[in-house]
């Protein structure tokens, strides 16, 4: 059972900022996904994924969100969020939030331990520590 805490606004903020991105970019098949991380500095970065044709070279949002902030030299990260933003033919007008793959889940807690993410639980969108989506983190560190 995860350990969840409910959203304040800065996190409806940085909604907002990942689902601005992935409006002003969605191109079908190759932006559909958004991503927002907020630091310790109070910024927001945003960006959206590459879709490759050859899947495992497609980059996430969330990468790509955390490259932004780092190339700028903002290191330290707060919050993070992700949402997808419907296809042509889905009967759906809006974007909703999506929880990080397993591989943003290793990057984005190897970015900080204390990372909050946004995600859908049970029904309702919620944040919870980063490692709460990773138990057993692989580390590179010898115990």
């Amino acid at each position: 059972m995860l350990k969840v805490k409910a959203l304040d606004s800065k996190d409806y903020e940085l909604i907002k900022e990942a689902e601005k991105v992935i409006e002003k970019n969605y191109k079908y098949g190759r932006h559909h996904i958004g991503a927002a991380v907020s630091t310790k500095s109070g910024n927001i970065y945003s960006a959206v994924h590459l879709e490759a044709n050859v899947g495992r070279i497609t980059v996430c949002g969330e990468a790509m969100a955390i490259g932004k902030s780092v190339s700028e030299g903002d290191h330290e990260f707060d919050t993070i969020v992700a949402v997808a933003h419907p296809h042509p033919h889905e009967n759906i007008d809006k974007c909703w939030i999506v929880a990080p793959c397993g591989m943003c889940r290793e990057l984005i807690s190897d970015y900080g331990e204390d990372i909050e993410v946004i995600i859908p639980y049970k029904g309702e969108i919620v944040k919870c520590n980063v490692l709460e989506l990773l138990p057993e983190k692989y580390s590179k560190e010898i115990e």
